[in-house]
């Protein structure tokens, strides 16, 4: 019968004198005779986090085992429970218990472990990169597949930067350094209108084909326009003066110089009424359902209308169709183009800058961008018979003039 034995509680003790208790993940050990053991602990004993933390390391001939209280390797039962271990003294059969901590050992295979590592310790990831990391673990399907096609879609920023740089330095060298910065000058300037003006063909043989008619009207919007161009050429002296009055001086002075009769007449008076109603639209803030009817607009051009000179917004859960500033210019440029087939290539800017609404400086800058040569021609004499006005004309003439923009550098004041 086995003799009794005590138990015998050691005195307090530290963080150090705990025992280990080590167990080996891929079996039983038969003869730890071959095996040395290695103890280490953190030498950061200031930081609360590391201070605890060791690891212990057992070698052998084949194989080496390592295992720490810390990471992914490490029994999360360390941090729950508290274990103590009891040793037996045979000479005196009393049992001293002393505190303990577990430790898993795992084998290390070479290679396998500096790759964990180099991973673990990559701190130099980017916020987009360490949510990217979580999606790909944690994420939902639909988020995963937003990942993958973002990444395919991804463009290297390098290759990108030395494409453009590349393709950059090519055409410095082809072209020069003078001349490419006189080019960005000039397509700054011209740049806010060019992107709204009407197709230019400047290669044409005759000023008639430079701005195409049918760009402007269409053979089946010019058709639909029967009606509403015989109602044009009816109107009386009163429904003219009306037009005047309400701001439509360029409509007035082309139905005044309407021809006698024939396909002329008809034609200047379609033109005369699809004048009209741009002159209209660049004066609406917004265009409704009911613009041009009172005028007998038919559907066909209130359609072009909207989606040619009007932006789409949305404003308290309505589509409205706006008229912003850089449509105005549009507008300016087709009745332009429009005034050029009606005057035999010649068109009144100073009448249509004050029919539209818009300073004549930016009318100046459209016929400008058009490649029109600008004159002046006198319109109102004083008492004395001679001019005392002058309205300024765009022509269209082949070649089409190339106007140098003009870039005035401004002198800082020095203070004093």
């Amino acid at each position: 019968m086995d003799a009794d034995c005590t138990l015998v509680c050691c005195e307090e003790e530290r963080e150090d004198d705990k025992a280990a208790i080590v167990q080996f993940s891929n079996g039983i050990l038969r003869n730890t005779q071959q095996l040395d053991f290695s103890f280490y602990k953190n030498v950061d004993e200031t930081n609360p986090r590391k201070k605890n933390r060791r690891m212990l390391v057992a070698e052998s001939d084949r194989l080496s085992y390592v295992g720490d209280n810390f990471g992914k390797g490490s029994l999360k039962c360390n941090n729950l429970c508290k274990y103590y271990v009891g040793v037996l003294n045979k000479e005196t059969m009393r049992m001293e218990v002393h505190n303990a901590q577990l430790f898993n050992m795992q084998p290390v295979i070479p290679g396998e472990a500096s790759t964990e590592n180099d991973a673990s310790q990559n701190t130099d990831l980017t916020y987009r990169e360490k949510v990217d990391s979580l999606i790909e673990a944690f994420g939902t399907n639909k988020q995963k597949r937003a990942l993958t096609s973002r990444r395919l879609n991804q463009v290297g920023s390098e290759t990108l930067q030395s494409a453009v740089a590349k393709a950059a330095h090519t055409i410095i060298d082809q072209k020069g350094l003078e001349v490419l910065q006189q080019e960005v000058v000039q397509t700054e300037s011209q740049s806010e209108v060019s992107h709204y003006l009407p197709p230019c063909y400047p290669d044409a043989d005759t000023p008639q084909h430079v701005y195409l008619f049918d760009d402007i009207l269409s053979p089946v919007e010019y058709d639909v326009l029967d009606a509403a161009g015989s109602k044009m050429a009816a109107l009386t002296p009163e429904e003219l003066q009306n037009l005047t009055d309400e701001g439509c001086q360029s409509v007035v002075s082309q139905l005044e110089s309407l021809p006698r009769e024939g396909v002329a007449r008809e034609r200047h008076a379609r033109c005369a009424f699809y004048l009209l109603l741009l002159l209209k639209l660049a004066r609406q803030k917004n265009m409704t359902r009911k613009f041009g009817q009172e005028e007998g607009c038919p559907r066909i051009i209130h359609i072009k209308l909207k989606r040619t000179f009007t932006v789409e917004t949305f404003n308290h859960g309505r589509v409205q169709n706006v008229v912003s500033t850089s449509m105005r210019v549009k507008v300016a440029a087709y009745c332009l183009a429009l005034l050029l087939h009606m005057g035999d290539m010649t068109a009144d800017l100073t009448l249509l800058h004050r029919d539209l609404g818009v300073t004549e400086k930016r009318m100046v800058e459209v016929a400008k961008s058009m490649g029109l040569t600008l004159s002046r021609h006198g319109c109102v004499t004083g008492d004395d018979g001679g001019p005392a006005a002058e309205n300024r004309l765009a022509s269209l003439r082949l070649p089409l003039v190339k106007y140098q923009t003009f870039t005035e550098i401004r002198k800082r004041k020095k203070m004093h």
